[in-house]
């Protein structure tokens, strides 16, 4: 299983876990899999994929400011331990869990 936790001075921590197999979106919309309810974070920002090999997979989806890993834009990703997901001025760290 992996887990996204939001890291942010001063703001109550959020942590988003997805199961292997998963599929699950980002954004500020109620259809949004994972609320993020914040300034330059589209309503469907990005789509995260538990991949079977283990690997978590990030697709942005055409969001206006981009999504970001380790500071780097991206248009489809991969993310390790330890990365960490930038969606608008929210940063998120990847954790990996046993499953």
């Amino acid at each position: 299983m992996w887990i996204l936790r939001t890291v942010a001075e001063g703001e109550p921590e959020k942590t988003f876990r997805i199961l292997p197999g998963g599929v699950r979106t980002v954004g500020r919309a109620t259809g949004a899999d994972f609320i993020v309810d914040a300034p330059l974070i589209s309503r469907v920002h990005c789509r995260l994929t538990a991949l079977p090999d283990g690997g978590l997979e990030v697709r942005d989806l055409d969001s206006t400011n981009g999504t970001f890993i380790n500071g780097q834009r991206i248009q489809t990703g991969r993310l390790a331990p330890g990365d960490r997901l930038g969606v608008g001025r929210v940063e998120l760290v990847a954790l990996r869990d046993a499953d």
